[in-house]
């Protein structure tokens, strides 16, 4: 194998592992950009081995036909050990936070990432870029459509007004949220301005704003989840913003 093949098949492993990764570092996913480039050009590097093994092997047993008579050889052997290996690679990039598992998608690249890279490492070009092209489109534009149809909950945020004195209101708020299976993504808390709120009034009710971004199931409508949560006593106002 000459070494402009060998350049060739590394670059062609870099664009493709970076082309995965940018999307993935994009969206903060454990293994982004230099991860999926590694992968890619560690398989490739694994096939074109796999190749020039071969290649010898055939070389020796043209010469020397007697003295090849026992070897025997499995050219997929090298390739299905990376594709074990990288199971424990994906493996540490799926989290499991609060009932919900993350990183699937991120383990699936790698996974897809290493196979692409066999495929370069072989030299099948075409096959290496259309798959890169499938896995980059299924990345980005059928993120979208999954998020729009697919997605089995609503995101909204939601400011809540209480009265700190009520202790344990974060604990009545928490077990609504446990029941109707609403994820709570992000609370923030917030300082009015004086304009805004009659200073005295708040300081003497230790008033409290927060801000909850939750996700809220497609089959609760969030006018009855404000309703409800308005009903309860200690609770001053809730609205979406």
């Amino acid at each position: 194998m000459s070494t402009e093949v060998i350049a060739i098949r590394l670059l062609t492993a870099i664009a493709i592992g970076g082309a995965v990764g940018y999307e993935r570092k994009y969206n903060n996913r454990p293994a982004g950009f230099r991860t999926h480039i590694l992968v890619c050009v560690g398989a490739a590097v694994i096939s074109m081995i796999q190749a020039n093994l071969m290649n010898n092997i055939l070389e020796l047993s043209t010469k020397n036909p007697n003295s090849v008579a026992g070897i025997k050889t499995d050219l997929g052997r090298l390739g299905a050990q990376v594709i074990s290996g990288i199971g424990f690679l994906g493996a540490g990039t799926i989290i499991r936070e609060k009932g919900t598992v993350k990183g699937l998608t991120t383990a699936a690249s790698l996974w897809v990432v290493a196979c692409i890279g066999l495929a370069v490492g072989w030299g099948f070009y075409s096959l290496s870029i259309m798959a890169a092209v499938c896995v980059v489109i299924t990345l980005v534009s059928l993120k979208k459509f999954e998020n729009r149809f697919l997605e089995k909950s609503n995101l909204y945020r939601m400011r809540i007004d209480y009265d700190d004195q009520s202790a344990l209101i974060g604990d009545e708020l928490q077990k609504y949220f446990l029941e109707n299976n609403i994820k709570v993504k992000n609370i923030e808390y917030l300082i009015e301005d004086e304009e805004d709120y009659n200073e005295e009034h708040y300081k003497k009710n230790n008033h409290v704003s927060s801000v909850y971004t939750i996700l809220v199931p497609r089959t609760i409508r969030i006018v009855d989840v404000l309703t409800e949560l308005g009903n309860i006593d200690k609770l001053d106002k809730v609205f979406l913003i």
